[in-house]
């Protein structure tokens, strides 16, 4: 890499040879202004203001202008001749703890690089002094006519030098806060803060320009001849809106765990327990009971009947135990008479019921009836 600036840095009586390198570079896309009407390119000319001649830039020089107007010549050889210690000198004047330099004094950042096979053991000792320190350098120097405050630090295996911005060329922050008092709540803390943990870090070497990447797209489509303006995207206007911040708090936990892939155990969970159910409703089938004869009237009797005798066996079930139970025959004969007897009463209250002749005051009218009648029965033959 190509240096701008060639001077030493001063570390208390050490004195380092360096070579001063552009640490960063703009990789934003350039345009020329054009013609509208035939795209011819529009340039400046520096015409001087006494004679109107155009003036090429060896014979441009520097001046300052009075408050009257008036210029007073200013040549590079009166800046050398200043009694400026840190002309070609990055002279060190602290070390602090990186957390003292304000972010808002960071400018241009630069390499520090050996100048000479003679800088390379001083050069190592300042490195190695700064990393077991964990501290930063202040320092003072001089580039493109002015002086300047740098920050030293060691980046990988190289020192580098952020230029800083003097103390009072940072503007005080008036009228930029919120007017009025306002509070804001715990809850809403506590989501704000699961939401910096749900995003949590970023490997910066992944982060990209995208949108000098649309505009080189472009260019190259519009230079090919293929070129096709993208449909334009609804964008809803900021101002004035009122929003639940509680609401959006969450809604944007959830989609950056959704974006994350980490879904929250209590939705999945409540989704495999919906999908259960239903595949349960889904398969679930209900098999009717075949009576003989296919009656309606039948197996609406046979229905009633357990109602019809407060809880009492069906014929079915009677028959059932008989064939489970053999050695039971005296007990299934005792309580014989007392089912026919139910049956019969049940059979001719369902049949009264669909005629709808005051079915259901004679069904209990009758039903009592048997009752009182099949239960001395039943006693007697005990």
């Amino acid at each position: 890499m190509r240096s701008i600036w060639n001077g030493a840095i001063s570390f208390g009586l050490v004195s380092i040879p360096i070579k001063l390198v552009n640490a960063t570079e703009s990789h934003s896309i350039s345009f020329r202004q054009i013609h509208l009407s035939d795209g011819g390119r529009i340039r400046y000319r520096k015409v001087c203001e006494l004679d109107g001649e155009e003036v090429a830039t060896a014979e441009i020089g520097k001046g300052y202008e009075e408050a009257d107007g008036s210029i007073i010549p200013i040549t590079d050889e009166d800046l050398a001749q200043l009694p400026i210690a840190t002309a070609k000198t990055i002279e060190i004047v602290s070390f602090v703890p990186a957390d003292e330099i304000d972010p808002l004094q960071m400018d241009a950042a630069y390499y520090l690089a050996a100048n000479g096979p003679t800088a390379a053991k001083p050069y190592t000792l300042l490195r190695e002094a700064l990393k077991r320190s964990r501290r930063v350098a202040v320092a003072k120097y001089a580039l493109r006519g002015r002086e300047r405050l740098g920050m030293l630090r060691v980046v990988d295996d190289v020192i580098a030098m952020h230029g800083l911005l003097w103390p009072d060329e940072i503007r005080a922050p008036e009228g930029v806060a919120p007017e009025g008092k306002v509070s804001v709540r715990e809850a809403e803390l506590d989501l704000a803060d699961a939401l910096m943990a749900t995003l949590g870090e970023v490997e910066m070497d992944s982060l990209t320009d995208e949108y000098r990447e649309a505009v080189e797209a472009m260019i190259s489509a519009k230079s090919q001849g293929a070129f096709e303006p993208p449909a334009e995207a609804e964008v809803e206007p900021a101002g004035g809106k009122v929003i639940d911040l509680m609401a959006a708090l969450e809604k944007s936990v959830r989609a950056a765990k959704a974006s994350r892939g980490e879904a929250g155990a209590a939705g999945a969970a409540a989704d495999a327990e919906a999908k259960t159910e239903a595949e349960a409703e889904a398969e679930a089938e209900v098999t009717p009971i075949r009576r003989s004869g296919g009656s309606r009237k039948t197996a609406a009797a046979a229905a009633a009947a357990p109602k019809a005798v407060g809880g009492k066996k069906s014929t079915a079930s009677t028959a059932a135990a008989k064939k489970t139970a053999p050695g039971t025959k005296k007990t299934a004969s005792r309580k014989s008479a007392a089912t026919k007897s139910t049956s019969k009463t049940a059979t001719a209250a369902a049949a009264k019921k669909a005629t709808g002749a005051g079915a259901s005051t004679k069904k209990s009218t009758a039903t009592g009836a048997s009752a009182k009648k099949a239960t001395p029965r039943k006693r007697t033959s005990a």
